[in-house]
């Protein structure tokens, strides 16, 4: 093995522990930070998935340099350790989505709490009332109105942040098994 190569496997293997591990334990966390409804801390591990998702595209960069060093792509396991990376990295950012989209819910039930009137910034509508719209729970759908619903607008809008608590909670679980069938190929190599 040449000292690029050695230079390469090991610049792999860093960002792989460096990027992938806290990746994971962000998205592991954040469920259980929205059904705290702990904004800063769920704003924090956003930030954080985010700056780590995108470092982990080294792994995805280095592999497949490495890979092509080596003239490795012949191997069914490599192929299949590319694509269940890719995979991840799709299902990571429905994750980075779906948080966001907690964090508006849980903004707007703070808001609805407080009394506070939400800023007009032309952009999507982040209201409690917002999400009863976009849940299909306004009067169009023949469901009551969000001010008509027990709780309102702060129930609805943090029926949603439960629901997207889920979605994290299941999509985060098949990134983390995606991580270990691809540590299992990276290791056995069949």
């Amino acid at each position: 093995m040449s000292f690029t190569d050695r230079l390469l496997l090991w610049l792999h293997i860093g960002f792989a522990i460096f990027t992938i591990g806290p990746v994971t334990l962000a998205i592991s966390s954040t469920p259980r930070y929205i059904r705290k409804r702990d904004l800063p801390i769920l704003r924090y591990l956003t930030r954080i998935t985010t700056i780590f998702v995108i470092g982990s595209l080294a792994v995805l960069i280095f592999g497949v340099v490495l890979g092509d060093l080596d003239n490795d792509f012949s191997h069914p396991w490599l192929t299949a350790a590319l694509t269940l990376f890719l995979v991840a990295l799709v299902l990571l950012v429905l994750i980075m989505r779906d948080q966001r989209k907690a964090i508006r819910a849980l903004e707007a039930a703070a808001r609805a709490l407080s009394g506070g009137q939400p800023e007009a910034s032309g952009g999507p509508d982040d209201t409690a009332a917002g999400y009863a719209r976009e849940s299909g729970q306004g009067a169009s759908s023949g469901a009551p109105d969000a001010a008509d619903v027990p709780g309102g607008p702060v129930a609805i809008a943090v029926h949603v942040a439960s629901v997207e608590r889920g979605r994290i909670a299941g999509m985060g679980g098949i990134v983390n098994l995606i991580w270990l069938a691809i540590l299992a190929l990276m290791i056995w190599q069949p």
